[in-house]
């Protein structure tokens, strides 16, 4: 009982920080948003976006409503979005995205990430042909016809429309498009009444580099130490499962 009960207290110690690191981040989101485009999710597509995202993860309306007002005063200042490039252990590419107020104090971070794991910092766009950026929705499909959806967004920049399993196990319907179509996409499906969980520009590997676990560990323990930084925002890697 007591190994067992010790267990239950990690495993939500664990879910915690995880909430914990996905609020700061959308929080940045709110921030980056309102500082672009004014504080109306009405009339902003980045912020509606962000909004969104933060009601999928469960972040408190208060907590969304702090980072409008926040990012409101105007003597905040702004983050400033920041990708880094560069290969993990065994050749895995691996690409973060940062949104920082410090950018000296950001890539003195990164740098030792890949300096501590033997990995190597490369140069912006040394991962053009590695990575593509794609506009990536996803919703509960429930009772959605998702062929006929399928169909009538394709005007709307769908490029691909899928099903697959969240952490729970539940399904989740993915719709895919170009960088470009992030808006029309977003517009198509909100015009559909569909509740998205998540909207998010994401990379997408092109191609897949083959590790073996022990190898795959050693880059595991770069991405934990990136994902763990207050001011990563994603990481992305191109190691095979």
């Amino acid at each position: 009982m007591g190994r067992a009960f010790e267990f239950r207290k990690e495993r939500k110690f664990k879910r915690w920080a995880k909430m914990a690191v996905q609020f700061t981040r959308i929080g940045k989101d709110i921030v980056i948003a309102v500082k672009e485009n004014g504080p109306h999710p009405e009339t902003n597509s980045r912020l509606r976006t962000a909004i969104q995202n933060a009601k999928a993860v469960n972040m408190p309306k208060d907590r969304v409503d702090a980072a409008i007002k926040r990012a409101s005063d105007k003597s905040m200042a702004n983050y400033e979005e920041i990708v880094y490039e560069g290969y993990a252990p065994h050749g895995v590419a691996v690409l973060i995205e940062t949104a920082t107020d410090n950018t000296n104090r950001t890539v003195a971070n990164v740098r030792s990430y890949f300096n501590k794991t033997n990995g190597t910092l490369g140069k912006t766009g040394s991962l053009d042909f590695v990575f593509n950026r794609k506009s990536i929705f996803r919703f509960v499909p429930g009772e959605i016809d998702l062929e006929e959806l399928e169909f009538e967004l394709i005007d709307a920049g769908l490029e691909e429309l899928y099903v697959e399993a969240d952490e729970e196990g539940n399904d989740i319907a993915v719709a895919q498009g170009a960088f470009e179509s992030f808006g029309s996409l977003q517009k198509g499906l909100e015009e559909k009444g569909i509740e998205l969980k998540s909207s998010k520009l994401e990379r997408i590997a092109l191609s897949h580099h083959e590790v073996t676990e022990e190898q795959a560990a050693d880059v595991l323990k770069l991405i934990d130490k990136l994902e763990e930084d207050d001011d990563v925002q994603a990481v992305y890697h191109n190691m095979a499962e």
